[in-house]
């Protein structure tokens, strides 16, 4: 990335580039930013990738018809903003099989969002192909680079005085005195461009002597006051000629003309302003740099811009550029004008439908602007700020919602906007006064629509139980309580039913009141597999939270894995990463932690690319079931921080029920008791069920019977009612660790045969782990050696080392030495390189891993070069020959 203010050098540099790839066989390929285009979703990239269509038919169909729809080639569902990026980035590597490419984008920061998300992705993931990707940005707070952070950087920093005056000397032809030389080099700053302009848009009279400007103006502005009075000094066809193509950010000659023609201007009205230097007119249409663009579009009256939009609307095909032909009739508008409105709000539908939300926001917003009727207006102002939220930009959303409430709105879209500021609070602060907000909408909705009430009332239940204690206002209890009050439910009901239902019992009537209603959600649910609906992928993620809450070890594991399953096939990059999250953390209570490393690699490999923060769950849970403390502490340390300053209690309690594990495997038994103490206490959805067994090992082996007995009360309770093998086997387990004497053997024993049923087979281990200890205490050497070698050998392969040094430990104290683990040919492995030679020994081709992993097949390649390397092999046969853990 090149960077650096206007007039810096950035688009020589890359002309410097251009000539110096073409003799290299590279191929040359470029995009440019435009002011004006930052409204047209994916027209830059649509400029970049435009000469490459034709090797497009080499990409997988969903990539090929991710970016068919993108560029309006084809109707479809809008594609997810990053499998269009991936799709790019396989069409830039097909190219570039046949010779280096060299992709040029000068003025990125005026780019369009879609374009400027997918060209980072694609730059963050060019590494293993044959491109190179250069791309000059404007310094910040000249456009919106934030897409670009982080990549590698070279910053265009201005001339020393030597260089400067060399450049000037060479540059500048006109005869300066001394004292004008020095007042140009002292204003210019170094700058390149204003050095070469400053002197050629200065008036003559001052290049004799006194030259000035004003010393308030930055130099990029200065040398926008030299082009336009440049362009002041030309004829008037010239300059009306000079505004038509600074209007047009297409470049396209034809249309020039053809808007000229309408505004009466003759063809050589273009040679006054080519022989200034400010213009060149070939097969595209050139400005001599962005400033002179933007320096005569300023500079134009209003009357002469809606003619100039008004003449290249008129000349703009509305069949094969129908937006753009709007966009320019909006902008000749004076006043308002309802088919103006009409032809935007059409424009964005069709935004809309390429995956452009901020271009269709942007058009709705201008349509709101433009419309006579206030009525018609305020519905177009609501419509534009439930674009510009689904966006992502809701403080803009929350400035056309008032635009929207002066009205009229009639009661129902009321009720919707009341709805969308509540949803736009839950965006920007996610915490603690939300749900009330969004109980204040679900009453206003229930008379008018009540399947979106019902909805909302769920949405206000969720939000609560995502702030839990750290809720303001309103919390988990007045949000069920209230929840009891939503219009009924339809015959027959659906999941998001039954789930409001079944959560407003749990929080009003107690746990084992709901498990009836929520257990029949998580069974339609799970019947819905082959037609999953748009509602049931919507509360798939607060299902996974009931069927924990349950201990309901299989839907959980079906759900989350559907929830990532529905993600790649969508090729939606920006859920996959929770999804990942999720069934990483579930992975890890399943033993697998190797497995639940690759995805949580995959999930950090993911949103590095798309510029996301990681997520942290997955990390702290292998971090702290493998044992690490100190990794864990800090992880600990900063997701509870992060939560508790966005109110998320939830995600406190979830570290808490992780921390009580962490010490329970080191045997800090009074640090697990404090860790899992508080999400008991606050008996949230999920994270009070995965810390309940926590507590009661804790309590029982910390010398506190009392709150070991308390907590398994409340334990064998829930466990009854929810009846699940995994919830009775962790009730069995806990009651053995409460119960002395030869009684508890019973128990451990139906634990063990419980738990053996289950996906969760940590506590299996773990099980086995206590019932060994406990046989040694009770004087059956014998008897302990064979659990406790069966609870190391279960958790040394999980990877699980706290635990199974405990394991170890006891089994010393009888006698016995445990079996070291044999270190294993993949432990050189990185987890994302585990990732991908489990999936090539299953036989899946580079390009069926490269689909699967949101990567290209080369980089595939790159990486199985390492892996074979690293296991010293030399082909797929023999990777599947291995036994992979």
């Amino acid at each position: 990335m090149l960077r650096g203010e206007a007039g810096i050098g950035k688009t020589a540099l890359l002309e410097y580039a251009r000539e110096t790839a073409a003799p290299s066989d590279f191929r040359v390929e470029s995009s440019v930013g435009a002011e004006s285009e930052t409204q047209f979703v994916f027209a830059g990239l649509h400029q970049l990738c435009a000469p490459l269509l034709g090797r497009a038919d080499a990409l997988p169909d969903p990539q090929q018809a991710a970016l068919g729809v993108a560029f309006g080639l084809r109707a479809g569902t809008a594609p997810d903003r990053f499998l269009v990026g991936l799709a790019v980035l396989n069409l830039l590597a097909e190219v570039a099989e046949e010779g280096p490419l060299l992709c040029l984008v000068d003025d990125a920061q005026w780019l369009d969002e879609a374009s400027a998300q997918v060209l980072a992705f694609v730059a963050r993931r060019v590494e293993a192909e044959r491109v190179a990707l250069v791309v000059a940005v404007r310094d910040p707070g000249e456009g919106d680079v934030e897409q670009f952070a982080g990549l590698p950087e070279l910053r265009l920093d201005r001339l020393g005085e030597t260089d400067a005056r060399a450049l000037m000397t060479a540059g500048v032809h006109t005869p300066l005195d001394d004292a004008v030389r020095e007042r140009v080099l002292a204003e210019a700053r170094g700058n390149p461009l204003a050095l070469l302009e400053l002197p050629r848009g200065a008036p003559p009279a001052k290049l004799a002597g006194g030259f000035e400007l004003p010393a308030v103006l930055s130099v990029p502005r200065r040398i926008e006051d030299g082009f336009q009075r440049r362009s002041a000094g030309l004829p008037a066809e010239a300059r009306l000629l000079l505004l038509v193509a600074a209007a047009d950010p297409t470049g396209d000659t034809a249309l020039l003309w053809r808007a000229a023609a309408r505004l009466g201007i003759d063809p050589e009205a273009a040679a006054p302003a080519e022989a200034a230097g400010l213009l060149q007119i070939d097969t595209l249409v050139r400005f001599r740099h962005p400033l002179v663009r933007s320096a005569v579009y300023l500079a134009a009256t209003p009357p002469d811009l809606r003619r100039v939009h008004g003449a290249l609307a008129a000349a703009t095909d509305p069949v094969s550029d129908p937006d753009r032909r709007a966009w320019h009739h909006a902008q000749a508008v004076l006043g308002t004008d309802e088919q103006a409105a009409a032809e935007l709000e059409r424009s964005a539908g069709r935004a809309r439908a390429r995956g452009g939300l901020a271009a269709a926001a942007a058009f709705l917003q201008h349509a709101a602007e433009l419309t006579p009727d206030p009525a018609a207006r305020a519905t177009r102002a609501l419509q534009a700020a439930h674009a510009k939220h689904d966006a992502g930009a809701s403080e803009a959303a929350l400035k056309l919602l008032a635009v929207a409430a002066t009205g009229p709105l009639d009661a129902l879209q009321q009720a919707r906007l009341k709805l969308l500021r509540a949803q736009i609070a839950f965006h920007l602060t996610r915490g603690s006064d939300i749900p009330g907000m969004l109980l204040d909408a679900a009453r206003t909705l229930a008379p008018l629509d009540p399947t979106l009430a019902r909805e909302t009332y769920l949405h206000a239940l969720d939000a609560a139980i995502h702030a839990g204690h750290l809720a303001r206002g309103c919390g988990l209890l007045e949000a069920a309580e209230a929840a009891h009050d939503a219009p009924s439910p339809p015959t027959p009901p659906r999941p998001v039913d039954l789930l409001l239902d079944g959560l407003a019992t749990r929080f009003t009537q107690g746990f084992e009141a709901s498990v009836p209603t929520l257990q029949r959600s998580l069974a339609i649910l799970l019947d819905h597999e082959s037609r999953v609906v748009d509602d049931d992928r919507r509360w798939l993620w607060l299902a996974c939270h009931v069927a924990s809450m349950l201990w309901d070890d299989e839907a959980l594991y079906v759900l989350a894995c559907r929830a990532v399953r529905l993600a790649r096939e969508a090729g939606a990059l920006s859920t996959l990463p929770a999804a990942l999250n999720a069934v990483a953390s579930i992975l890890v209570l399943t033993g697998e932690l190797a497995r639940a490393a690759e995805l949580a690699a995959e999930e950090a490999a993911i949103t590095q690319a798309t510029g996301a923060p990681p997520l942290p769950n997955a990390r702290l849970m292998l971090a702290a079931w493998r044992g690490q403390q100190p990794e864990t502490l800090e992880l600990y340390a900063a997701m509870v921080n992060e939560a508790t300053e966005r109110g998320e209690g939830a995600t406190v309690n979830l570290a808490q029920a992780t921390l009580a594990a962490l010490h329970n495997g080191l045997g800090n038994y009074d640090d697990a008791l404090a860790a899992a103490t508080p999400p008991c206490e606050h008996d949230d959805l999920a994270y009070s069920s995965l810390a309940l067994p926590e507590l009661v090992e804790a309590a029982a082996r910390a010398g506190e019977p009392e709150r070991a007995a308390a907590a398994l009360e409340q334990l064998s309770s829930r466990a009854s009612a929810s009846g699940t093998d995994f919830a009775l086997g962790l009730a069995a387990r806990s009651r053995a660790l409460t119960t002395t004497g030869p009684a508890a053997e019973e128990h451990y024993r139906e634990a063990v045969v419980r738990l053996t049923n289950c996906r969760w087979a940590v506590f299996l281990a773990r099980t086995h782990l206590v019932y060994g200890e406990w046989l040694r205490r009770e004087g059956r050497r014998q008897d302990a050696r064979e659990q406790l070698r069966t609870a190391h050998r279960q958790l040394s392969d999980m990877g699980m080392e706290a635990f199974a040094e405990r394991a170890a430990r006891e089994l010393r104290a009888t006698g016995e030495h445990p079996r070291k683990r044999t270190a294993q040919p993949t432990d050189s492995l990185t987890a994302h390189e585990l990732h991908i030679a489990r999936l090539v020994a299953t036989g899946a081709t580079s390009r069926e891993v490269a689909a699967q992993l949101f990567l290209s097949p080369r980089t595939v390649e790159a990486h199985l070069r390492n892996i074979f390397r690293k296991l010293g092999i030399t082909s797929r046969r023999q990777l599947r020959e291995l036994q992979l853990p």
